[in-house]
């Protein structure tokens, strides 16, 4: 496959990619086609081992049939998409579909993939999703509020420090703000850059701007 030098496939050692689906042969191939992505995979054929391992750790990207053990999973990607946590979710479906199709993307789902997959159509959706990881808005005092989607590897503080280095602050605004030292700061700076791509500070604002 093709690299595309605006994705940061590095990245993808630290992404977590969970399927759920009853059928066992479709959990190992999408696990063996994520893993030769680079991506950490997990799978369940049933929903409570699912909510088992999502509880666990959050995934960066999940895949969910439309019916596992007889259950609609419509709830389930309306309840995922509530959490506001910007993780991208895929519906499988084992047949063509328009209507459930059409109500999955109404429920916000980032695509609906009928078997047999298209592999390369897949992993090139799933890598559009992760593209959008980084989006910016402004809140009513004008200042800009950032929404990382994809990036659990960041922690929450490199996540604090992103947000005040966006609106423009300084290391010494940031640290005073945070209750750190100027020095920490640059340290979070500098794990953010290399988790993000960025080369230097201005390169990182590019990017978020322009994600």
């Amino acid at each position: 496959m093709t690299e595309d030098v605006s994705y940061r496939a590095f990245l993808n050692r630290d992404r977590l990619v969970s399927v759920l689906d009853s059928d066992p042969g479709t959990c190992e191939a999408l696990s063996v086609l994520f893993r030769l992505e680079g991506f950490q995979t997990t799978y369940a054929q049933e929903a409570r081992d699912f909510f088992t391992t999502f509880d666990q750790r959050r995934p960066d990207v999940v895949m969910l049939n439309f019916e596992v053990s007889g259950l609609d999973m419509m709830p389930l990607l309306t309840r995922i998409k509530e959490m506001r946590t910007g993780i991208p979710v895929f519906m499988l479906a084992d047949r063509g579909d328009v209507d459930r199709a059409v109500e999955a993307m109404r429920r916000s789902a980032s695509g609906v993939f009928a078997k047999p997959f298209d592999k390369e159509k897949l992993v090139s959706a799933v890598r559009e999703a992760l593209r959008k990881d980084v989006h910016v808005g402004a809140d009513s005092n004008g200042l800009r509020t950032v929404e990382i989607r994809g990036f659990n590897q960041l922690t929450p503080r490199e996540r604090e420090v992103l947000q005040l280095i966006t609106n423009g602050q300084s290391n010494k605004e940031a640290g005073r703000e945070l209750g750190i030292s100027p020095r920490t700061i640059e340290v979070h700076r500098a794990r953010v850059m290399e988790k993000l791509g960025a080369r230097n500070t201005a390169d990182l604002i590019r990017i978020v701007l322009t994600s």
